[in-house]
């Protein structure tokens, strides 16, 4: 079975296109080297990871190295999505930190019980949305080490 290389990516699951050009420019202003791809929807996050690979062989499909994931997306929502990837051999070492406006416990608790490796909630002030996106970067793409997925 062809084995997937391990790429740097960060894979944005985010339906807003306004909270993702924020993220962008945080993340721009903070210098991540990341290379970032954005997914809009469930179904769309599962066929970027699940991809065939027909054109470029499956050996070349890149797998992220973390997965932001907002919650409420559009069609397969990221309660589904999250479940589906830890439930897989080939996806569940990828941490998957969950970034959404849910502060409901029950969605905590969820989260958490299908093994999200994190989970942020998006401040309104933008001013605390800069702490919470420099701490995501300073803990998970530059000090924590990531499990070598290839």
């Amino acid at each position: 079975m062809p084995t997937k290389f391990y790429d740097p990516l960060l894979l944005v699951a985010e339906d807003s296109d306004e909270d993702f050009a924020v993220l962008q420019r945080l993340m721009k202003q903070m210098a991540v080297q990341n290379p970032i791809h954005r997914c809009t929807d469930g179904d769309e996050v599962l066929d970027f990871l699940y991809q065939s690979g027909d054109e470029i062989g499956q050996e070349s499909t890149p797998k992220p190295s973390i997965i932001l994931l907002d919650l409420n997306l559009p069609g397969t929502d990221g309660r589904e999505v999250l479940e589906q990837l830890k439930q897989d051999g080939d996806f569940r070492e990828i941490p998957v930190v969950i970034f959404t406006t849910s502060s409901n416990p029950k969605d905590v608790e969820f989260c958490y019980q299908n093994g999200a490796n994190g989970y942020l909630v998006k401040p309104v002030n933008s001013i605390e949305l800069q702490r919470t996106v420099q701490a995501f970067v300073d803990y998970w793409l530059e000090v924590n080490t990531l499990p070598s997925l290839g």
